[in-house]
């Protein structure tokens, strides 16, 4: 494969997204949505172990006392180490879903929705403290995606998938967001943008559903580097490993055709592709 990429592991999941490297464990984290499944993955043992869960999950993230919050359907729920569950915020909206979802240097949770009929407007982006405080960040979005924040924690990276921009906030004091700007405009390359993470330099890294791709920009927007994948429909990325210079890319297979996309719904690695950022555990 093109650039060194590797396959991490080997399979079809129907839609695999949100890679989290937890550093307390030294595990991957990512969930596969449609099949309802929270998976970890131990690169140095190659190791896999996969939680079921009860409704689609869009995420799954550490949290600081162990155990997991999920971005469910009907909601963002709580599992702990144990494995019981118990409900943060129960919101059931019929046709409606969780999607992508990060944790913020605070340790507050943002988390999006979608309409399972992609409606625009549809869905939203919400911040949850580790009490279960709620504050609706922003309303009326269409298919909530990829998060990231500045090194130093003072601008947050978001995209609404079929917008194809990658835009940016100013982080203010009370936890909210300001001055919206667009940073990348994407609609002149392939594919749309769907997860995202930003490494040690502050350059975020965009997974393009239906591009074959991941692109890292620099902060002003700029497009300076191309890794190649071989699927069609890349979701996401994240960086992973000793160093956290591995970066780790999920896909979905489906909609592909396993004749000609038979890696689709892989994670694949890029080892050494640079330097990320660590990732904070939720603090509820």
């Amino acid at each position: 494969m093109a650039d060194g990429l590797e396959i991490a592991i080997r399979g079809r999941a129907e839609l695999g997204e949100g890679p989290t490297w937890d550093p307390a464990t030294e595990r991957l984290i990512w969930v596969d949505i449609l099949s309802s499944r929270v998976h970890l993955f131990d690169p140095a043992t190659g190791r896999r172990t996969v939680l079921p869960t009860e409704q689609h999950v869009g995420a799954a993230k550490p949290r600081a006392g162990g155990g997991f919050v999920v971005n469910l359907r009907d909601g963002v729920g709580l599992y702990e180490a144990s494995g019981t569950f118990r409900w943060l915020r129960h919101e059931p909206v019929p046709g409606r879903r969780g999607n992508d979802a990060a944790v913020a240097p605070d340790g507050s949770l943002w988390a999006g929705t979608m309409r399972y009929d992609e409606r625009q407007g549809g869905g939203t982006l919400e911040r949850l403290t580790g009490e279960g405080e709620v504050r609706r960040v922003l309303p009326d979005v269409t298919v909530s995606n990829g998060l990231g924040w500045s090194p130093d924690g003072s601008v947050l990276y978001y995209i609404d998938t079929p917008t194809r921009r990658v835009d940016a906030f100013r982080v203010t004091g009370d936890g909210g967001v300001a001055d919206r700007r667009t940073v990348v405009d994407t609609a002149d390359l392939p594919g749309f943008p769907d997860g995202l993470t930003v490494d040690a330099d502050g350059c975020p890294w965009v997974a393009f559903w239906e591009g074959g791709a991941v692109c890292r920009f620099t902060p002003e927007g700029k497009r300076d580097r191309i890794v190649p994948v071989p699927v069609s429909r890349p979701t996401a990325c994240a960086f992973g490993g000793p160093g956290l210079a591995d970066l780790y890319i999920t896909t979905a297979a489906t909609g592909t055709d396993p004749g000609t996309e038979p890696l689709a719904g892989s994670v694949f690695v890029l080892p050494g592709a640079g330097r990320g950022l660590p990732q904070p555990a939720f603090a509820g």
